[in-house]
């Protein structure tokens, strides 16, 4: 005899979670994968609940370690994401980075400010190498020069 079960079949996108309608959602990572070995899930879920319940619908995926070809993996279901913001879902800061770096939101702030002090640091480096191939190729001329002069 089969049950009937008093909820209708869920497609494969969704979390399995409960969708109460007038509850607070929220779009963020959940965060799935081995120990060392992090991959997340973007999904819709209740604010207010933890992580590790189920969400009400998974968007994408993120696979923050970088692979073979240096590069670090995002899948988004761009349409269902418009669709949840549209639908008043809030959005994590680690998301609305990861949307502003794909273009679906605006740039967030935070990454403005990193790359800037990125590019700060990566200038000071090459200052200092500079000044120290100028300082090792002056030391060189200097050590041949006298050399040629001692008999």
């Amino acid at each position: 005899m089969r049950v009937k079960y008093p909820f209708p079949k869920l497609f494969p996108a969704s979390g399995g979670g409960k969708n109460v309608p007038h509850a607070e959602k929220a779009i963020r990572f959940a965060r799935y994968g081995c120990a060392n070995r992090p991959f997340f899930h973007i999904v819709v879920s209740m604010a207010h609940r933890s992580d590790r319940d189920p969400p009400i619908e998974q968007l994408g995926s993120y696979d923050p370690l970088p692979n073979k070809h240096n590069e670090k993996l995002v899948a988004l279901n761009v349409e269902r994401i418009l669709f949840w913001i549209g639908e008043g879902a809030s959005v994590s800061k680690p998301i609305a980075q990861l949307l502003g770096l794909s273009g679906l939101l605006p740039v967030y702030p935070l990454t403005y400010l990193r790359a800037e002090i990125n590019r700060r640091q990566s200038a000071e480096i090459a200052e200092k190498m500079r000044v120290a191939a100028e300082t090792a190729e002056r030391n060189k001329a200097e050590a041949s020069q006298a050399q040629s002069q001692s008999p």
